[in-house]
């Protein structure tokens, strides 16, 4: 995984806990639902990015 990649996903989880805690101050449940999709989307790209990450590991090792 990228530097670069790990610091959106961080920014992108960073701005749907803003997008929630905003959504539960001021009551808007559709605010809410976006943060926290935001955070889903974050994670799962995390996720991604580790699985290809492996797949690169197990690669090399078989390459040597």
């Amino acid at each position: 995984m990228s530097a670069i990649d790990k610091i959106k996903n961080k920014i992108e989880n960073v701005q749907g806990k803003a997008k929630e805690a905003l959504g539960e101050v001021t009551g808007n449940k559709d605010l809410t639902a976006d943060g926290q999709e935001d955070q889903a989307k974050a994670k799962v790209k995390d996720v991604g990015e580790s699985v290809k990450d492996v797949g690169e590991s197990v690669k090399d090792t078989f390459k040597n």
